[in-house]
């Protein structure tokens, strides 16, 4: 039986890396290929087993919405087209057993807050939450990353998050752990600081955008003031959390893009191009192509 059946998925943020391609779309649905970042982050939800997905929307983000509804007209001029391929591609976004649930986050009071707007729906169940804009590829041996997460959890019963080394000038860029040696590829997090400067960080290892969290958290994160930049933040519900209950990193077995920033995403762009089943091996071609052109050059 599934422990973890629900996700939480905060899609409110402005994407104002990305102007003005996200002016009036959501950064969520920039493709990579042919699927825009949300539809992959819920697929590797639904691969961990999860049905009930919790997305945290903000004003503009209705196209997330539409993004997992019917689309009775395009459906209906494919199927007159006899485009069938397109058409179960169209049908099948979501599988039928999933359930998407929106809810609006009034004001941009920060992840933390995004988290605590899920708190009617989720209750005091264990529950994931996925960034889409990290973008998690593995391959064909591995497990989706938050599968391996929820594999994780199964045995441990503890808040878990997914971590990596990152270099230490770029801390200030990530919730930041201290953590002992547990097991192999888990350690047992000390502490947890949100964006600290390189000379004060406790450890390069860093939150990434993958967590599968206690349903205690939300009363931490409702009892929270503000923090770093003004906001709500998850990482000092995590702290808080930490007083009571065991949390750990896990070092997953994964490729991480940050697609929030223009180069993580062209480097996922091309990596799953290169894997792409239908133009993959033409895709490389051409990379190879233009590799040897600047070679010459």
């Amino acid at each position: 039986m599934t422990i973890i059946r629900k996700a939480v998925f905060p899609v409110a943020g402005l994407g104002s890396r990305f102007l003005p391609a996200t002016k009036a779309q959501p950064k969520e649905m920039l493709p990579i290929v042919d699927k825009p970042l949300i539809q992959y982050a819920v697929e590797e939800a639904v691969a961990a087993g999860i049905t009930d997905m919790i997305f945290i929307t903000g004003r503009n983000k209705r196209a997330i919405e539409d993004h997992f509804d019917k689309a009775y007209e395009l459906e209906a001029e494919l199927e007159a087209s006899n485009k069938t391929a397109l058409l179960e591609m169209v049908r099948n976004v979501i599988p039928k057993h999933v359930n998407c649930i929106f809810i609006r986050q009034s004001e941009a009071l920060g992840l933390g807050h995004a988290v605590l707007c899920a708190r009617p729906v989720v209750g005091d169940e264990p529950f994931a939450v996925l960034l889409a804009d990290d973008f998690m590829d593995t391959n064909g041996h591995a497990k989706p990353v938050l599968a391996q997460m929820t594999d994780v959890y199964a045995y441990e019963r503890a808040s878990i998050l997914a971590v990596q080394n990152v270099p230490r000038e770029n801390t200030r860029q990530y919730g930041i752990v201290s953590a002992s040696a547990y097991q192999e590829k888990l350690e047992i997090v000390s502490g947890i600081v949100e964006k600290p400067a390189p000379d004060v960080a406790p450890s390069t290892l860093a939150v990434v955008g993958r967590y599968v969290l206690s349903g205690s958290i939300f009363n931490y994160l409702e009892n929270l003031g503000t923090g770093a930049g003004g906001e709500i933040q998850l990482t000092d519900g995590i702290a808080a959390l930490m007083k009571n209950e065991r949390v750990l990193a896990y070092r997953y077995d994964g490729t991480r893009y940050d697609c929030g920033s223009k180069l993580g995403y062209l480097k996922a762009t091309t990596a799953m191009g290169m894997k792409h089943p239908e133009m993959g091996e033409e895709f490389r071609a051409y990379l190879r192509d233009v590799q040897s052109e600047l070679e010459v050059r």
